[in-house]
């Protein structure tokens, strides 16, 4: 049996135990068999490790493909680079992904769908799992459309729902949509009832039609400050108004690229408990920088910021555990960093959903961090 002492446990912004270290035993078959609080006043055996903090491993609710696999384009004999992009995802961190389908005509998106359940069917272990799917359009406003390509943005409407969703209801986890336009109520009412999360984004919604939409039952922000009315004294617009309230999540693609750093540290001293890490990653992912293609257009990549050739930004190809360790080195706040990859995501995912469990669970399964007060570096390896 080995013993570990000295750990740091995953801390809830707002709910911290800044003396809170704990034990725990590890049984031969590399499994958790107990855990508990540090002794007050007297030294324990075992390795230390001297405050690491010890996590479960990540959950990308916004990824849009890897290794040059865009998720909206996929097809049967994508099969093997997908399951070699889930073991990628696996060594870098991450547990679970949404996989993320952008604005796309309807019928190559039912067959991306088709083939994310073929291989969510295949799982093994040592791949990062597939999630329902994040549908991020087409219900979007065209003026905040981004990168999405205009030909496929759709108005709202349960028929238009209807021919891209049906049969594959219970293989989306997230759709993203601009609520301020006409149908979009129905829409979110409809996705309620099949159990699937709206999100906000992409949208020109100020904050009334933001708090109408969070009252109707819109439960996110789809990448915060990016493609939508950003904070204005007089114009808080949809992240001022989620963040007066408290219960909307806050995607954050924590890059310094699609939000200042600033800006990223002032979301999470206003709302920590609400930020959700996202990577946002496209195609590239995994690959170098360069000239790339994304659909029938061309993407290019420079330290790992991804950008049409007009200049419009894309997303990133970073992983989603460097969005932690950029964001604990701009605020100071390690733990708050930590969650927000770690824990915020499955408590979108199922807002009801109990802390998971360590008792039982295979260390090698979850994330070790070290966090270095004095040069504000965060880092992280499996925790075997």
């Amino acid at each position: 049996m080995r013993r570990i002492t000295d750990v740091r446990l995953p801390q809830r912004p707002g709910h911290r135990d800044d003396t809170g270290l704990h034990w725990l035993s590890v049984d031969d078959q590399g499994h958790i068999a107990a855990t508990g609080p540090m002794p007050s006043g007297r030294a324990m055996a075992g390795e230390s490790w001297a405050g690491d903090r010890l996590s479960p491993r990540g959950i990308d609710l916004q990824i849009n493909g890897g290794l040059g696999l865009a998720f909206p384009e996929l097809n049967e004999r994508d099969v093997p680079k997908l399951e070699q992009l889930l073991e990628l995802l696996w060594r870098d961190g991450v547990e679970a992904i949404a996989p993320t389908l952008v604005t796309c005509a309807v019928e190559p998106l039912r067959h991306a769908l088709m083939v994310l359940r073929q291989v969510r069917d295949r799982h093994q272990p040592g791949r990062c799992r597939l999630l329902g799917a994040h549908l991020e359009g087409p219900f979007l406003a065209h003026a905040r459309r981004g990168a999405h390509p205009a030909e496929h943005i759709a108005a709202p409407s349960l028929q238009a729902l209807e021919e891209r969703i049906g049969g594959f209801e219970t293989d989306i986890a997230l759709i993203t949509l601009a609520p301020e336009q006409t149908g979009s109520q129905q829409l979110v009412q409809r996705l309620g009832a099949l159990g699937i999360i709206t999100a906000l984004g992409h949208s020109t919604a100020d904050a009334d039609q933001a708090a109408q939409a969070f009252d109707q039952g819109v439960r996110m922000l789809t990448h915060s400050l990016n493609a939508m009315p950003g904070l204005h004294h007089r114009a808080p617009g949809p992240v001022g108004e989620a963040c007066r309230r408290g219960d909307v999540a806050l995607g954050l693609i924590a890059d310094g690229v699609h939000v200042h750093p600033t800006m990223a540290v002032l979301l999470q001293r206003l709302a920590a408990d609400q930020l959700v890490l996202v990577s946002d990653a496209l195609a590239p992912y995994g690959l170098n920088d360069g000239v790339h293609r994304w659909d029938e257009r061309v993407l290019l990549v420079r330290n790992g910021t991804c950008r049409l050739e007009d200049g419009t930004l894309a997303g990133v190809t970073l992983p989603l555990l460097e969005g932690s360790c950029r964001l604990a080195q701009w605020s100071g706040d390690a733990d708050g960093a930590i969650w927000a990859a770690t824990m915020a995501p499955r408590f979108v995912l199922d807002p009801t959903a109990a802390e998971p469990k360590l008792i039982g669970t295979a260390l090698n399964n979850l994330l070790r961090w070290h966090w270095n007060e004095q040069d504000q570096q965060l880092s992280w390896q499996e925790a075997a």
